[in-house]
């Protein structure tokens, strides 16, 4: 009996945090939304500010999103950063690396 309780406790501890975190879920998950597939490589492509500015406009709890969404954190360190700034600089960074891949190969 006392497994029957601790799981039906940890269910409600479940179902208490997934209703505190709601509003913050949807709010991001609209935030990135917003944000077309591939628009972080073609926002790259039109230029480092153009990226910034875009990234800048999202939360500290939406830029993570967008880190999941294009894998651009396969180690999970962004994940724990607190840093607006921090994680900004790693998206830009990755989205130019890929934005810019194969480059050598074309010519001009």
């Amino acid at each position: 009996m006392r497994i029957r309780k601790a799981l039906l406790a940890l269910a409600q501890a479940i179902a208490d945090e997934a209703k505190r975190m709601w509003p913050v879920v949807r709010k991001s998950a609209k935030a990135v939304a917003e944000i077309p597939p591939c628009s972080i490589l073609e926002l790259a492509r039109n230029g480092e500010a153009a990226l910034r500015q875009r990234l800048r406009a999202l939360t500290l709890e939406q830029l993570p999103d967008v880190v999941a969404q294009y894998g651009m954190d396969p180690g999970k360190l962004v994940m724990k950063w607190i840093d607006s700034d921090r994680v900004i600089n790693r998206i830009v960074e990755v989205a130019f690396a890929c934005a810019t891949k194969g480059d050598a190969f074309r010519g001009d």
